[in-house]
């Protein structure tokens, strides 16, 4: 016993699972061919529809009366009333900064942390670190340029200021390695640990 016809016209035959498209009758009263249909095939007729609901309402938008008049007077009030709320907890919110600001004193201004006093050793190894790895990047470019590959322009930057990184590095007292400069005995050990 056939199914029901698909949009297609594809119908499955219970027994043996096997779908086709029966045979029928033109207009002109010949008969054409029953057709067999592979298993596992889905004509587009048949394929549901993806419908996307935010999609659907952008398309029924013109199909109201007036866009956005249902609901207009509750929405606006709402999101008034929301917005007013907002600014009036804002606007409390200086009221109470003000009147604090101008109740303290210079006694109660001071617990307020201080920045920490910063090492300056600490930030020019903090900047040397920092030029280092500029200079590395720069001289990988250069490298590459030198290869023969083709850099950006920014790229290009980069490996012309390789001196300029050299010179920082050195007021800071690194050398172009981004090592410390020290006397003799820095030096001295790396000769020693290079051979």
């Amino acid at each position: 016993m056939p199914s029901q016809p698909s949009n297609s016209g594809i119908v499955t035959d219970e027994k043996s699972g096997e779908r086709k498209i029966p045979e029928s009758v033109r207009a002109d009263g010949s008969t054409r061919k029953a057709i067999k249909i592979r298993p596992g095939y889905r004509p587009p007729e048949d394929v549901e529809v993806y419908k996307n609901r935010t999609a659907e309402t952008f398309r029924s938008r013109g199909k109201g009366p007036v866009p956005g008049a249902e609901g207009l007077k509750d929405d606006k009030s709402e999101s008034a009333s929301a917005a007013a709320n907002k600014n009036a907890k804002r606007r409390e919110a200086r009221k109470k900064a003000k009147a604090a600001g101008e109740g303290q004193t210079e006694r109660e201004n001071a617990p307020t942390p201080a920045p920490e006093e910063v090492d300056p050793q600490v930030e020019k190894e903090k900047k040397a670190r920092n030029l280092k790895k500029k200079l590395k990047q720069a001289k990988e470019l250069k490298d590459k340029k030198d290869g023969g590959q083709t850099l950006l322009p920014e790229q290009i930057a980069k490996v012309i200021k390789i001196s300029e990184l050299i010179r920082e590095l050195d007021a800071l007292g690194f050398d172009a390695e981004g090592e410390p400069k020290k006397g003799g005995e820095k030096n001295e050990g790396k000769d020693s640990s290079s051979s």
